[in-house]
């Protein structure tokens, strides 16, 4: 089991890795904040209380999502590009995510893949590659 402290260096890397990163958060199987959070000096989109809807609505994603794993294959990532901010989330081990943002004009295709390369050990399967 990897400590709180190891979570939040890991989330502090994820955020280092491109000065467009807004926030890194690992949150836990029930939706809950476990690490990370936005960039120092940056506000977040959300209400606090829209911020927990947010996560449990996410832990729920990953959970079901596995459902189609035998005929797709693993989910290593997803991404939405919304208007104001691009979010990707990284299915953990035991029904953790890692949830990132950035800003739109992030490389986000360079940006996901190092993410997952810092993340490898956090995975379910540290054997399977992407």
């Amino acid at each position: 089991m990897t400590s709180v402290a190891e979570l939040e260096k890991i989330c502090q890397k994820i955020m280092q890795l491109d000065p467009k990163m807004r926030s890194a958060r690992i949150i836990n199987n029930r939706g809950h904040l476990t690490a990370g959070g936005m960039k120092e000096g940056l506000k977040s989109l959300e209400e606090t209380k829209q911020d927990e809807m947010m996560f449990m609505e996410l832990a729920l994603r990953v959970r079901m999502r596995r459902d189609f794993d035998k005929e797709f294959g693993h989910v290593h990532f997803a991404m939405s590009y919304r208007d104001k901010v691009i979010i990707m989330s990284f299915p953990l081990a035991d029904d953790d995510v890692l949830l990132a943002s950035g800003e739109r004009e992030i490389d986000f295709s360079k940006i996901a893949f190092a993410i997952m390369d810092l993340i490898k050990d956090l995975r379910e399967d540290h054997t399977k590659t992407f």
